[in-house]
């Protein structure tokens, strides 16, 4: 996402470059005509080790809904250069890359791997590593990079250490590819103190406070850390260490926490297991300088109901962010909310004749919003569990219809790891677009 001041620039830079964009306050720039790739993860490990995995790059072109011709991709393999790059800098392989995000120039690619804690940063052009840091041990000595996040100013990466229960910071130039970890900058979630005096992690209040996901808001100042039993913390990053401004319980947002999205000036925050959630917070009442009273601003509960098998996962903006789309990879469908309204839509059920158990996950969209490409698991998947598990592990191509307001499930594009043995242990989940 961007502020409209980078929208703007990002504009100015892609006029010169010849596209044809628009500019939109919610979404940014709105790119017509410029060629992209998909990166996508492959959780799974680097064939014959217990440590890496692949970036799969796919170029728009095969990416096409009509297409009928088996879609190639480049590998990147994260268990050869990156993960002698890892154990290099930091004693240890790098296990189970989990999320991937792009800088603002497209330049360098954020890779976060979940169960080693490392985060990885890779070059666009050479698709080389440039540097790898790993978290730090927290709470009973977990050290987990969930997810990894760029600030719009770009001098941060914000990394959710889900088991040692801490918010991470690194200092990153990436015209210098120098990047390091600020360890006094970081946030012990397990054992602070809330700006209303409450411990920060505390029975029946926020039990679990393992970060999963790291969203900001559009000044850049503040940032949304989701807590895995429920609640959530509005968090002024710039402070060492890092202070907390807003603070909500898992009485008010509810377990497990997942994604949060930011669409124009209101946060949308997903969760559920067993259960489908969604809610919408105004940002306008948050500050960075003054906290706020706890669950405050208040947020709108779009859905809230205990559903056997679901599990309500990946979020995106779409229609020119007037819609918010949300994977439900246990009932595999889409559930489409309008941003400004107060229920839902409309589905999307994608088990059929394209997949019949696709478990679509997370969402990226194409740049011109005819399209969005959804991972979708494997059955031996490596995260999610039992409701992360599917039949066709790949990329899922879906038709944007009426703006956003429907959509339809078109194709796979297959992504595949047979081990030793012949067991498929592909497992796709980070996904992002990059704008070449």
């Amino acid at each position: 996402m961007h502020s409209s001041s980078a929208c703007f620039r990002r504009v100015a830079a892609l006029f010169l470059l010849g596209a044809a964009v628009a500019c939109n306050d919610s979404t940014g720039p709105v790119e017509t005509n410029r060629r992209y790739e998909v990166w996508v993860v492959d959780q799974s490990n680097s064939p014959g080790v217990a440590y890496g995995g692949t970036i799969h790059v796919f170029q728009d072109t095969v990416l096409a809904p009509e297409r009928t011709a088996a879609a190639t991709s480049t590998s990147i393999d994260l268990g050869g250069a990156t993960a002698s790059m890892c154990m290099s800098a930091t004693g240890a392989q790098p296990v189970r890359p989990h999320t991937i995000v792009f800088n603002a120039a497209g330049t360098h690619a954020v890779v976060a791997f979940v169960a080693s804690g490392h985060v990885a940063i890779i070059n666009t052009g050479t698709r080389a590593p440039v540097a790898c840091v790993r978290s730090l041990p927290g709470a009973g000595g977990g050290q987990q990079a969930h997810h990894a996040m760029i600030s719009p100013d770009q001098s941060t990466i914000l990394v959710a250490n889900q088991n040692g229960k801490r918010l991470e910071r690194i200092d990153a130039n990436f015209s210098a590819n120098t990047f390091t970890l600020n360890a006094p900058a970081a946030l012990d979630l397990a054992g602070c103190t809330t700006p209303s005096g409450a411990a920060c992690q505390l029975a029946a209040v926020r039990p679990d406070n393992a970060p999963i996901l790291v969203e900001f808001d559009p000044s850049g100042n503040l940032a949304f850390a989701t807590l895995r039993g429920g609640g959530m913390f509005a968090v002024n990053w710039r402070t060492t260490p890092m202070s907390i401004r807003a603070e909500y319980d898992s009485a008010t947002l509810k377990a497990a926490g997942l994604a949060p999205l930011r669409v124009g000036t209101s946060l949308f925050v997903s969760s559920g297991t067993n259960a489908f959630r969604l809610y919408r917070i105004p940002m306008s009442g948050f500050s960075a300088t003054t906290a706020t009273p706890p669950n405050t601003p208040a947020p709108t509960v779009l859905a809230s109901s205990a559903v056997t098998g679901s599990d309500a996962h990946g979020m995106a903006g779409v229609g020119s962010a007037n819609f918010v789309w949300v994977a439900d990879r246990g009932l595999n469908r889409i559930d489409i909310f309008e941003t400004t309204g107060a229920s839902k839509l409309s589905s999307i059920e994608m088990a059929g004749s394209v997949s019949g158990d696709p478990a679509p996950d997370l969402l990226a969209v194409a740049p011109k919003g005819d399209l969005v490409f959804v991972t979708l698991k494997g059955p031996n998947a490596l995260t999610g569990g039992a409701l992360g598990t599917g039949s066709t592990p790949g990329v899922g191509v879906m038709r944007v219809d009426q703006n956003g307001r429907a959509g339809r499930f078109v194709r796979v594009v297959p992504i595949s790891n047979r081990d030793a043995g012949g067991v498929e242990r592909a497992d796709p989940h980070g996904i992002a677009v990059l704008v070449r």
